[in-house]
């Protein structure tokens, strides 16, 4: 009778937790998405991909009629959002993704929840990859899940699934962030590419990487740091441009192949720029396949509050479960700093 009691007190303690760190999923009612299932992962340490992403899957599903599954890394113990815990619940959505954004750094996943997103890849299931999802795994050498590391060093997978999968890992800062901000400049031959239909000048407040993306990628559009925060601001003293935005395919299991759209920045303040959340938009369009319904004019409006914090490592917002993004109207992210109450 005691162990039943200690075990049903423990369920009632753990209880609210767990339901904190259910999925967070916005369901569309109607639009070209309808009857599609995005997932998106949200784990990242410094630039609020637990921002960004819930804003774009609302739109998504909102605007287009897709379903939209948030996935956050969470404390296990109190299921809050904690950027970069390297505790994702919920992966096993992935098992009915049509498309998985993915935007993580350096995480480290259970087996649990690593094995969804490798079967995912398997299956060759198309991939958006944004920021920092070039160096999204770091996972030690005596793991089954080595390859994915982004230092991998073995021929068959060499430099891990940024390398392997969305064209590019790890190259190192090029353009200090909250001094140089990013101008993306469209490669004119690309200007017809469906990823920017309706794209004019889009801007990122976020520095760049240095990036020299695998041959087979088709690069959209040049990533040139700026001497200041301004978007018309002149280009940083010997920083030339480098590839920021293309597209790819990448190889799974048995000659399966997946669709990749890939971007070096969108941090959570930089689809704020109108020209930067379309391509956003549409790179989720065209990577699973309705590039024919992308269209100038798209509808790329946010849905309910959305107010992104300064993007900084600590930066993010405290005490927030991902159920309290439920909803059209729920603020992203709610902030329940002492101030504010």
């Amino acid at each position: 009778m005691r162990r039943i009691a200690m075990s049903l007190l423990f369920g009632l303690l753990a209880a609210p937790a767990l339901a904190a760190a259910e999925p967070l999923v916005y369901e569309g009612d109607s639009g070209v998405g309808k009857g599609k299932h995005i997932v998106f992962l949200a784990g990242d340490h410094e630039y609020r991909s637990e921002e960004a992403l819930p804003a774009l899957a609302r739109i998504l599903a909102k605007r287009h009629g897709f379903k939209c599954t948030v996935l956050f890394s969470v404390d296990p113990k109190t299921g809050d959002i904690s950027p970069g815990s390297s505790y994702m619940p919920g992966t096993a959505a992935l098992e009915t993704a049509d498309l998985m954004v993915i935007f993580l750094r350096f995480q480290n996943f259970p087996p649990e929840q690593m094995q969804p997103i490798v079967d995912y890849l398997e299956r060759g299931g198309p991939v958006v990859g944004m920021r920092t999802a070039t160096h999204s795994f770091k996972i030690p050498g005596n793991s089954p899940f080595a390859r994915f590391d982004t230092s991998y060093g073995g021929e068959e997978y060499k430099k891990g699934f940024g390398r392997q999968v969305l064209g590019e890992t790890w190259a190192g800062h090029y353009g200090t962030n909250h001094k140089m901000c990013t101008r993306l400049d469209i490669v004119p031959a690309e200007k017809d590419h469906p990823v920017l239909r309706g794209v004019e000048k889009p801007w990122a407040q976020s520095g760049g990487y240095w990036t020299e993306p695998m041959s087979d990628s088709q690069v959209l559009a040049m990533a040139q740091p700026l001497s200041t925060m301004s978007p018309d601001s002149d280009p940083a003293p010997g920083k030339k441009p480098c590839p920021g935005v293309w597209v790819r395919s990448y190889a799974g299991k048995d000659g399966a192949t997946g669709r990749v759209f890939t971007t070096t920045n969108g941090a959570s303040e930089d689809i704020l720029d109108d020209d930067f959340r379309r391509m956003m938009i549409n790179g989720c369009f065209w990577t699973i396949g309705l590039e024919d319904k992308i269209t100038s004019d798209l509808d790329i409006d946010f849905v309910g509050p959305y107010q992104p914090v300064t993007f900084r490592f600590g930066g993010h917002r405290q005490g927030v479960k991902p159920a309290e993004l439920s909803g059209w109207d729920a603020p992203i992210l709610p902030d329940h700093s002492p101030k504010q109450k």
